[in-house]
C-alpha cells in the first residue's frame, strides 16, 4: 500500500500558474473522499502546513492545546520511515483549526505547533499548539475498544479531491472497517478515498452529536485521487489505531491542562462523576471561576497520580449565574448514573441541576427559596441514611450549627433533622462527605477555620462522635479554599483535595482513619 505522501513545495509555483489558478476558481467539485462538510461540522479537523508549503497534512484536536495527527508528516523521508523526532519540529508548523472553509478568515484559529511527542510503535504523534484553542470543541472522545469488521467509520481531511490538487474546503466520507490489526485499521469504500494532504486527519464513529476517534489516516490506495491513475490504485485506507493507547493520548495532553489556569480564581471547586464514560472511574472537576465563568475538568483515568485531569470544557461565559453561586456539591439525582450538583444561590434559592457534563447543565429542580438559606455556609451530599436511599444533605450553617436533609434528591426540603446547635468553633467551618472508612455510611469530614480538620466515620448514624483529628488546630489546612472529597488516585478510593489560597492545588490521597499522609502536588 502506498504512502500518502503530504504536498511537495513545488506546488507553490504551480499555484501562482494560469492553468492552476483556472482550476481552482471552477465550480467546486465534490471531494474523492466524499462530499464538502457543512460550515462548522468537523470543526476538530486542522489543517498543518509544515515548513511553508513544503507538506500539508491533517490533524485533529484532542484537547484545546494538543492535536493527534501522523508521525510521517514530520519524518525526514516519508516513504522509508514514519518516524519523527520529539521535541520542537524541525520545519516550523501552523495549524489552522475550526475552519472547514479555508478562504474564510472569519472563523477558526491559526496557531504554531512548538513541541512533538512521537509513539514509537506506529504512525502517530501528539503535537502542542503554542497556546490553547478557543471556540473551537475538540473531538467528542477517543475509543477505547477497536471496531468490528463492518462498521462505519467516517474519513475526514483537507487533503486533495478528484479535481482539485489544493481544495478550500474540508471533505468527509463513511468507510467501512474491513479488518483490525495490531497497531491499524483497514477501510475500504466502493466510491471513495482518502488522499495526499488528507495524512493525520481523523477517522470518527457518529453517536448523535459525539464524535469518536478510533484512528488517523497513514496510508492509502489514492484511487481516484487528483494526479492519480484510477486503474492502478485502491479504494482503501490503512488506519493508526488510537482506541488501544487512549490513556497514552490522555496522559499527553493531562501534561498541560491544570497548570495553564490561575487556581486562585477558582471560588468553587466541585469533584464528582459528571462526565458519562467516566462514570466509575477518577473524579472529574466543576470549577466556577471569579469572574462568573465555569469549567468542567475531564478525570483522565490515567495511573500516574500527577494526571488526573486532561481536558478542560468551557461551560459558561464570564458573568454567567454561575457567579451568584455561594455553596456547590455533588449529589446524586434523578435516574442518571452520574453526578449533579446542589447549589445555594446568593439570593436563598437552594437548587439541583440533575445533568452536569461536558455539554453544560440540564433539568434544574429548586428545593428551596427562603431568605434562611443565605446563611448556609457549607453544604455536603452523602449516602448518610438509608431512609431514601438517595443522598442526603448535611448543611453547616453561618452560626456553626448542622442540620440534616435525608433523602434530598428525590423529596426537596421537606424534613430537616438538626443534628447539632451554634457552636462558635464551627462558625465558617467547611464540610465534605466521602467514604473513606468503609462504612455503610458516609463519612464527613470537617475542617474548621484555623486548621484543626476532623474525620467523623459513617456520619449520619453516629453524628460527630468518635471523630478522628487529621490534621491539629494552627495547621496548614487553613489555607485550604476548599478542602473537598472525589477520587483522584489510581486505587479508586476517596481522597481530599486542597485548592490553597496561594493559587496552588493538590491532593491528599490515602485518607482513612488513621489519617491523611500522602500529598500529591498537582500544581505550584
Amino acid at each position: 500500500m502506498s504512502a500518502i505522501r503530504p504536498r511537495a513545495a513545488w506546488m507553490t509555483g504551480l499555484l501562482a500558474s494560469a492553468a492552476m489558478a483556472g482550476l481552482l476558481t471552477a465550480a467546486p467539485a465534490h471531494a474523492v473522499a466524499g462530499e464538502p462538510v457543512a460550515d462548522g461540522e468537523y470543526a476538530f479537523t486542522a489543517q498543518l502546513d509544515i515548513d511553508n508549503g513544503m507538506r500539508s497534512c491533517s490533524a485533529t484536536l484532542v484537547q484545546q492545546e494538543w492535536l493527534i495527527t501522523a508521525a510521517s508528516c514530520f519524518a525526514e523521508d516519508p516513504a522509508k520511515s514514519f518516524k519523527a523526532a520529539p521535541g520542537a519540529p524541525k520545519w516550523k508548523t501552523t495549524a489552522t483549526i475550526g475552519r472547514t472553509d479555508l478562504t474564510r478568515e472569519d472563523s477558526g484559529t491559526v496557531v504554531d505547533v512548538v513541541e512533538l511527542v512521537p509513539r514509537e510503535d506506529r504512525d502517530l504523534v501528539m503535537a502542542r499548539l503554542a497556546k490553547p484553542v478557543t471556540g473551537v470543541e475538540p473531538v467528542s472522545g477517543i475509543a477505547t475498544t477497536p471496531p468490528g469488521k463492518g462498521e462505519t467509520l467516517w474519513a475526514a481531511g483537507h487533503g486533495r479531491t478528484k479535481d482539485e490538487w489544493v481544495p478550500d474546503r474540508l471533505h468527509a466520507a463513511p468507510f467501512t472497517v474491513d479488518a483490525v490489526d495490531a497497531t491499524t485499521l483497514r477501510l475500504e469504500s466502493p466510491d471513495a478515498s482518502v488522499c495526499q494532504g488528507d495524512t493525520g486527519g481523523p477517522a470518527v464513529q457518529r453517536l448523535s452529536t459525539f464524535r469518536v476517534l478510533y484512528g488517523v489516516h497513514s496510508s492509502s490506495g489514492q484511487a481516484g485521487c487528483f494526479g492519480t491513475d484510477e486503474s492502478e490504485k485502491r479504494r482503501t485506507a490503512s488506519e493508526t489505531r488510537v482506541d488501544d493507547i487512549a490513556g497514552w493520548i490522555k496522559a499527553v495532553a493531562a501534561r498541560t491542562v491544570l497548570p495553564r489556569v490561575n487556581w486562585k480564581d477558582a471560588v468553587q471547586v466541585v469533584p464528582g462523576h459528571f462526565v458519562a464514560h467516566n462514570a466509575g472511574e477518577r473524579s472529574d472537576l466543576f470549577v466556577v471561576w471569579a469572574d462568573g465563568s465555569a469549567s468542567l475538568f475531564e478525570g483522565s483515568g490515567q495511573e500516574d497520580p500527577k494526571l488526573p485531569f486532561w481536558k478542560e470544557h468551557k461551560l459558561a461565559a464570564a458573568g454567567s449565574y454561575w457567579k451568584d453561586a455561594e455553596a456547590v456539591t455533588p449529589i446524586g439525582v434523578g435516574s442518571s448514573d452520574t453526578d449533579g450538583v446542589a447549589v445555594r444561590w446568593r439570593s436563598g434559592k437552594l437548587s439541583t441541576f440533575e445533568a452536569v457534563n461536558e455539554f453544560g447543565f440540564a433539568r434544574e429542580k429548586t428545593l428551596a427559596y427562603r431568605d434562611s438559606w443565605k446563611n448556609a455556609r457549607s453544604i455536603a451530599a452523602g449516602s448518610h441514611t438509608d431512609e431514601y436511599r438517595r443522598d442526603d444533605l448535611v448543611v453547616l450553617w453561618a452560626d456553626g450549627s448542622t442540620s440534616m436533609y435525608p433523602g434530598t434528591s428525590d423529596n426537596g426540603i421537606s424534613k430537616e433533622i438538626q443534628l447539632t446547635r451554634a457552636d462558635k468553633s464551627r462558625e465558617g467551618a467547611q464540610i465534605t462527605s466521602g467514604r473513606f472508612t468503609g462504612q455503610k455510611a458516609d463519612d464527613l469530614v470537617v475542617r474548621l477555620k484555623n486548621g484543626r480538620t476532623d474525620l467523623f466515620p459513617g456520619f449520619g448514624a453516629r453524628g460527630f462522635r468518635d471523630g478522628v483529628a487529621l490534621r491539629p488546630e494552627g495547621s496548614a489546612w487553613k489555607y485550604a479554599q476548599p478542602l473537598v472529597a472525589g477520587s483522584f488516585g489510581s486505587g479508586g478510593k476517596p481522597d481530599l483535595l486542597a485548592r490553597w489560597n496561594n493559587g496552588n492545588l493538590s491532593y491528599y490521597a490515602d485518607v482513612d482513619a488513621s489519617g491523611a499522609r500522602t500529598e500529591v502536588q498537582l500544581v505550584g
